[in-house]
């Protein structure tokens, strides 16, 4: 399990372990990680854990959240990051993969569109028109666990260059839209699939209504658009 190491002037605080999806920090007593000191805000951020993928995001707090020396607002946690609120420090250790699991991670591949399948565009007016759009670069990550759901599930591109395209949802974590605009993850757990926003200033829709930062279960052709592209989510039959 990962974990962040608290620490102020070089002593060490706390060590917290990353145990839910969505853990808030800040000096009120209701965060996740309390830091009792007026530099910090309110809610000043949250870090949010998919699987063995973690996201810090800064809930726009007065003072702003440091990673690494550099002003951040969101941020793909690596081992050995470092999280600067104020005068306290926040050090990210990521959980160690199984060797076999860590070799499989390492061929995690970038799904290109020549990769996709074609398949027919939906028939359904409440798409409207939409400008064309390229295809979210979307990476895939570790395999899916043994306990994954009995019915597969797939992403159809429905408006821009790549209409008609589907892309399988096999692995465990795909992460789709574009980095520096606007990135989800889908998750394939045991009870399906859900999706959780972790980059962008505005979250992603679904069925033309914005998710907040928490997870949202999808539901069988629900549709989501992500910078700018529609992609229809099915579940198939296993």
């Amino acid at each position: 399990m990962a974990k962040l190491i608290l620490s102020m002037d070089g002593l060490v605080l706390k060590e917290i372990a990353l145990n839910k999806e969505r853990m808030t920090i800040g000096r009120k007593a209701s965060n996740d990680i309390q830091i009792d000191n007026l530099a910090i805000s309110g809610q000043h951020a949250a870090v949010v854990t998919i699987l063995n993928d973690s996201f810090l995001e800064d809930l726009n707090s007065t003072n702003g959240t440091l990673i690494n020396g550099q002003p951040a607002k969101k941020h793909f946690l690596k081992d050995g990051d470092a999280i600067e609120l104020g005068k306290y420090k926040l050090k990210y250790l990521a959980e160690p993969l199984p060797r076999a699991e860590a070799a499989e991670f390492e061929k995690a591949v970038v799904v290109r569109p020549t990769t996709l399948k074609p398949g027919p565009v939906p028939v359904d007016g409440s798409f409207g028109d939409n400008p064309a759009g390229d295809l979210p670069r979307s990476v895939v990550s570790p395999p899916a666990a043994s306990s994954a759901v009995r019915s597969g599930g797939s992403l159809q591109v429905v408006n821009g260059v790549n209409a008609g395209r589907e892309l399988d949802l096999t692995k465990t974590l795909t992460t789709v839209g574009k980095p520096g605009v606007q990135v989800a993850v889908i998750a394939k757990r045991p009870n399906g699939y859900s999706i959780t926003h972790v980059e962008g200033a505005t979250c992603p829709l679904i069925n033309g209504r914005a998710i907040d930062r928490q997870a949202v279960q999808l539901a069988d052709r629900d549709v989501i658009e992500i910078a700018g592209i529609k992609m229809q989510f099915f579940l198939k039959n296993g």
